[in-house]
């Protein structure tokens, strides 16, 4: 007898971000009807709960006198190197379509009296293409999103962390979820699926994504799909409580950099390496133009701040902090004509040449004060803890030119598809999602109108429905889980079973540890030796994971799957990045792969020794990595996608679209 509740939906979204929203509106507007939203947490994600100083979104240039266009767009984004060609245009065509939808829909972007997007330049930006809602840009996104689609009528399943993806003759069939709250578990019936589910945000201790956030990227490793670039991620200082980017003016207003050791005790350390002090300030200046760590900008540029950092909090074990109550080095009146010429110039244009750092931050940017002040932390009377941060995954699961990933009827949208590359303008990731949930809801819809819904049809012998034989196959999967879940959860047959689970309760312990061990060797600062250390753990921690792993009740058992998952992730992140080292034996992108043959910039201690990239030939290659039936990764190499070539003469594309021949 049927013991498990079976949901039936076309198509389900995963994930409750700006992406997901997207996808599920998209889906409505594009005739499929019985769409599904399953989440763990309508409030959770990180498009919900991140930011920073003036979080950016890029897109087309939409206003001034610069000249743009889409196959430019499309190239400066396919410049950041193992980036392929066709998801670069789709994201610069289909950029100010997106952008305008958010608009209608009531996100805050401003415009000037004449109604341009007046744009500004952003990291990787060639062109002034950046705008912002202020620091909640990605908030106000996933809010508007949400409220057309509670508008448009669409179902949303809260509460419920999707444990495995089902396949039937390799392909997508439904679900397996886990009720967080109960621990039961129920099937979902469906022939398409989009993950939003974000970046693997909880691979990492040292992390600027939100608490809420961790991902669940290995929902589709275990379903066979493809990977790729998953060494690429972005790197910055970041708060550690609260967790925020504190890229743009937190820096540009020339705060105090402040370690503290064990015992209490206080010291700035810039001039530990920086002779002058107003070199240390203009470099400290650039990081807000320049936040996100660039190897690139080790040897000459600001990232040598990053490294700092890095020191003081890994290598030295003690907590670093921002002050902004009183200027540094002791400098009472700062002679802001001894910077570098790009900092003197913004900050007079500012206005902001006077004061301290709050009172600078205070003229220039009064939201980011306001912001830590909602939160609970006044930047007027105390510092502001900081470390260097996982921000961004820039791989993830590989898609197509449809954000359709090889397993087919599975879609990946926003941070968990791998479209972006080495580097990425700051700000694309929102159009990036934009756009892929997008393209991803017109191919569900293509491939509805062409199939139909699989639900209760009668397979090609006319004996069995595909209901039944879906409901015989969860029946197997969720008697694996809930075993699972015995080993884990323990007895619960009496009270003094009950206190001693409690007290053998571990799981957030092992939860940080996995990421204290991923965040020390395999973040921004990468070391072979220790990640093969490291990989040896997490596959011992992975293969003992049912006998080690215990949670007080059921209602914990769904931090067991997020320690699966992140230790299942760690193992594939660290397997690429062990292979990118041997394959290349270069640094490069917003991480350093330590190399005792490598260069050092003066100062720095041997563990900086990195091979710079001297030529950009793996840009044009793409590591890709896959796991086997067998529980086996595969890592493979591939040339990029080029650009498609432009020349497509009108009344052709008019005739394919009126007989929709180019949508396939």
């Amino acid at each position: 007898m049927k013991h498990f509740e079976i949901i039936t939906a076309d198509t389900v979204v995963v994930g409750s971000g700006a992406a997901g929203y997207n996808a599920a509106i998209r889906l409505k507007q594009e005739g499929v009807e019985n769409v599904l939203l399953v989440t763990e947490g309508i409030q959770c994600g990180t498009s919900r709960n991140t930011g920073s100083d003036k979080q950016t979104y890029y897109k087309l240039g939409l206003g001034g006198e610069t000249c743009d266009s889409v196959r430019q767009m499309a190239q400066d984004l396919f410049a950041g190197g193992s980036v392929d060609g066709d998801n670069a245009l789709c994201e610069a065509a289909l950029s100010a379509r997106c952008f305008f939808n958010l608009a209608e829909l009531g996100v805050p972007f401003p415009v000037n009296r004449y109604g341009e997007y007046v744009g500004y330049k952003t990291d990787h930006d060639p062109y002034a293409r950046a705008t912002s809602a202020g620091p909640l840009t990605s908030r106000f996104m996933t809010e508007a999103l949400e409220k057309r689609a509670q508008q448009m009528g669409i179902s949303a399943a809260d509460g419920l962390l999707v444990v495995e993806i089902l396949k039937k003759k390799d392909r997508v069939c439904g679900l397996i979820c886990l009720k967080k709250e109960s621990g039961v578990f129920l099937a979902v019936q469906c022939d398409k699926v989009i993950l939003a589910t974000g970046g693997p945000a909880g691979i990492y201790e040292d992390s600027v994504y939100p608490l809420g956030h961790t991902g669940s990227a290995s929902l589709a490793l275990n379903a066979g799909a493809a990977f790729q670039n998953l060494t690429e991620w972005q790197y910055g200082l970041a708060s550690v409580s609260p967790r925020w980017n504190v890229s743009g003016t937190y820096m540009q207003v020339l705060p105090c950099f402040v370690s503290v050791d064990e015992s209490g005790k206080e010291r700035e350390f810039l001039l530990d390496y920086f002779k002058d002090p107003y070199e240390a300030l203009s470099a400290v200046f650039l990081k807000g133009y320049q936040w996100p760590f660039d190897s690139a900008k080790v040897l000459q540029g600001s990232s040598v701040i990053d490294l700092l950092v890095y020191r003081e909090c890994v290598l030295k074990k003690r907590r670093v902090y921002l002050d902004y109550r009183k200027n540094p080095f002791g400098i009472e009146e700062i002679e802001f004509e001894r910077l570098l010429e790009e900092a003197f110039s913004y900050l007079d244009k500012a206005g902001a040449c006077f004061g301290t750092p709050i009172a600078r931050l205070q003229k220039m940017n009064q939201p980011a004060i306001d912001l830590y002040a909602q939160k609970g932390l006044d930047l007027y009377r105390e510092p502001l803890e900081i470390a260097l941060c996982a921000q961004h995954h820039n791989g993830g699961i590989a898609v197509d030119a449809w954000w359709q990933t090889s397993v087919p009827g599975l879609f990946a949208a926003g941070e968990c598809a791998g479209t972006h590359g080495v580097t990425r303008p700051g700000g694309s990731a929102l159009n990036a999602g934009q756009v892929g949930s997008l393209r991803a809801a017109q191919m569900c819809s293509a491939m509805a109108a062409e199939t139909g819904t699989v639900a209760g049809k009668e397979d090609a012998a006319g004996t069995e429905t595909a209901a039944e034989k879906f409901e015989i196959l969860v029946n197997k999967r969720i008697k694996e889980h809930e075993a699972f879940a015995r080993r884990v959860c323990g007895s619960e047959n009496d009270a003094g079973a009950e206190d001693d689970a409690k007290s053998k309760d571990n799981v957030e312990m092992l939860i940080r540890q996995a990421r204290r061990r991923m965040s020390d060797c395999g973040a921004a600062i990468r070391n072979c030796e220790a990640m093969e250390q490291a990989i040896l753990a997490v596959k011992r921690e992975l293969t003992q994971l049912d006998q080690n792993v215990h949670a007080a009740d059921k209602s914990r058992l769904y931090l067991a799957y997020q320690l699966k998952d992140l230790l299942q992730v760690q193992r594939a992140v660290l397997a690429a990045m062990l292979d990118f080292a041997k394959q290349t034996r270069i640094t490069r992108g917003s991480s350093l792969y330590t190399d005792e043959a490598g260069v050092l910039r003066d100062g720095l201690e041997e563990l900086f020794r990195f091979c710079p990239e001297n030529s950009r030939d793996s840009r044009n290659q793409v590591q890709m990595l896959r796991q086997n039936a067998d529980g086996e990764l595969q890592i493979s190499w591939r040339p990029v996608r080029e650009i498609p070539q432009a020349g497509d003469f009108f009344e052709t594309v008019w005739r394919q679209y009126r007989e929709n021949k180019n949508i396939y």
